[in-house]
């Protein structure tokens, strides 16, 4: 049962690792993300920015911390559907479809955590030991 809990632990971890980085990666050039935002046709390109870094940041932090995980990691899918679909859907371009495919596998991985959770080594875990 323990390599369940640290797979799930890793998974976790690899998952939200990606989140973090593209968020910390955001607050280091904010010109040139809101920039990209705006090329694709985004209204509003510094709330879309903001919300992107709160999302990214947040989130990742939450699924590493295992935090409410069930619906962090279903809000972390929908924001890379939304992605995908956004800035990866010129599928006549083999590099945008290999970056879609990825987002669609990343919603895969994080499906798989709101479905079975964050393990025994997280807070959601250790609320519900307290309770």
């Amino acid at each position: 049962m323990a390599n369940v809990n640290l797979l799930a632990s890793a998974g976790r971890l690899l998952l939200a690792l990606m989140f973090i980085l593209s968020g910390l990666g955001k607050i280091a050039a904010p010109e040139a993300t809101q920039g990209f935002i705006a090329s694709v046709g985004l209204p509003f390109p510094l709330l879309s920015y903001l919300v992107a870094v709160v999302v990214e940041l947040g989130g990742g932090i939450l699924l590493v911390l295992g935090f409410q995980t069930k619906l962090v990691s279903l809000a972390l899918a929908a924001f890379t559907f939304a992605t995908a679909v956004v800035f990866h859907r010129d599928f006549a371009d083999q590099n945008q479809m290999i970056h879609f495919m990825k987002n669609i596998s990343i919603i895969g991985g994080l499906l798989q955590v709101t479905a079975f959770g964050a393990g025994s080594f997280s807070l959601d875990a250790r609320r519900l030991r307290a309770a």
